[in-house]
């Protein structure tokens, strides 16, 4: 009988940002950050199989790139050399189920490459989760979030982790404007802003959390630079707290904006209102430290 080909199924769980300061650039040139990481339930799926011929990544989102400039490319090329071998990653297909949106400031693209690194290891013959998370943070800053999820608090560029008291379950709605925002573009602002002495007092939501009081505020430093460009997102995040959101905020670099509710019913009743104007909404909810970690797990199958 022919050999049976091994696939690794994991879920990629997208994230918000509870809290984002930024703090200046650093002499790496990026910039010194403190941020509140929260993983929430929507997320990509990625099979990972074994295939002759050299390493590729396929789709059906039109939108996502299949070359080595997707950061699951980069993470297969970093776990490759780390493991010693040699010549480009060869052997593999990832194929991606893409949901979370791009440019959205949800942590899809890192979502996928810490989701694929841990299908890798297992595919490739096992690599310790702390060499894992060595690699992530060589490929982009808040990867090594990824490898852990629930509620975090991220320093330095975002890499530096360190797990807090999971934020109580909340209903999430997500509004995903008709545009989207690079990373490169919100820093590139807010950088310009600063330069020209721009700044605007910050509006605290304090959060019911065991935590410092100071990494509960909802606060997010690249959202004015970015509303000055767009002001919808001003507007979208009004729109959540009249409708009865706990707090609301622009998540990472945007463009998605994010409510937190207390009930499904709650948050369900905003998300016909809101998907107007070539907007998108998405209802999620938080995931704790434990549930992240039983739905991120890799799941080996046979085809």
């Amino acid at each position: 009988m022919p050999k049976k080909t091994i696939r690794f199924v994991v879920r990629a769980h997208a994230k918000v940002n509870l809290d984002l300061r930024v703090f200046g650039t650093r002499s790496d040139g990026f910039h010194e950050l403190r941020t509140v990481f929260q993983s929430i339930e929507l997320h990509d799926t990625l099979t990972c199989a074994e295939r002759p011929g050299p390493f590729a990544i396929k789709s059906r989102a039109a939108t996502i790139p299949l070359d080595s400039s997707n950061l699951v490319w980069k993470a297969a090329a970093a776990l490759w050399k780390t493991l010693g071998r040699a010549g480009d990653p060869c052997d593999t297909l990832v194929t991606i189920e893409k949901v979370i949106p791009m440019e959205a400031g949800l942590g899809g693209g890192s979502a996928d490459a810490a989701a694929s690194l841990l299908a890798f290891a297992r595919l490739w013959g096992g690599a310790p989760v702390t060499l894992l998370r060595e690699v992530a943070a060589t490929v982009g800053s808040d990867i090594p979030f990824f490898l852990s999820g629930g509620t975090a608090l991220g320093l330095g560029r975002g890499e530096e982790i360190y797990p807090l008291v999971d934020l109580p379950v909340h209903w999430v709605v997500i509004v995903q404007p008709a545009f989207g925002v690079s990373t490169a573009e919100a820093y590139t602002w807010y950088d310009e802003d600063r330069t020209a002495g721009l700044k605007e007092p910050r509006e605290l939501q304090v959060l019911p959390v065991p935590w410092p009081t100071r990494a509960a505020q909802m606060v997010n430093d690249l959202e004015p630079p970015v509303v000055r460009r767009h002001p919808e997102i001003a507007e979208i995040k009004l729109a959540l707290k009249d409708g009865g959101a706990v707090a609301a905020s622009m998540s990472g670099s945007g463009s998605a904006v994010f409510g937190l509710f207390r009930t499904r019913s709650g948050a369900e009743r905003l998300l016909r209102p809101l998907a107007r104007g070539g907007a998108r909404t998405h209802l999620t909810r938080t995931l704790t430290r434990g549930e992240y970690e039983r739905r991120s797990r890799v799941v080996a199958k046979r085809a």
